[in-house]
């Protein structure tokens, strides 16, 4: 990955009971780009992006402490992705399987 395309940043929050939970803003501006650029299909027809999420050293001034940004390696095909064999494939309930943007 040679260029680093910031596209969201989240912010963690930590729970009493010992849990937590990162709550993800995305910048959708530029996605459709993205994709069309570093997007791939999985081995179903799915659209997919990677993306690496990131703790930040120090919060920043807005209390985020994770950023996001793309990861430009794109697959040669639609072989050389393969998700994890327990990944659980989770349906739209709209059977809508186009890009929103």
């Amino acid at each position: 990955m040679s260029e680093k395309i910031y596209i969201g940043a989240g912010k963690e929050k930590k729970f009493d009971g010992g849990g937590s939970s990162i709550k993800i803003l995305l910048e959708l501006d530029g996605m459709k780009e993205y994709w069309e650029k570093y997007g791939f299909l999985s081995e179903s027809g799915k659209h997919m992006l990677k993306i690496d999420v990131n703790t930040r050293k120090e919060v920043s001034q807005a209390g985020y402490t994770h950023y996001i940004i793309l990861d430009t390696w794109k697959p040669d095909s639609a072989d050389d992705y393969k998700p994890a064999e327990n990944q659980e494939q989770k349906k739209d309930e709209s059977g809508d399987d186009s890009i929103p943007f």
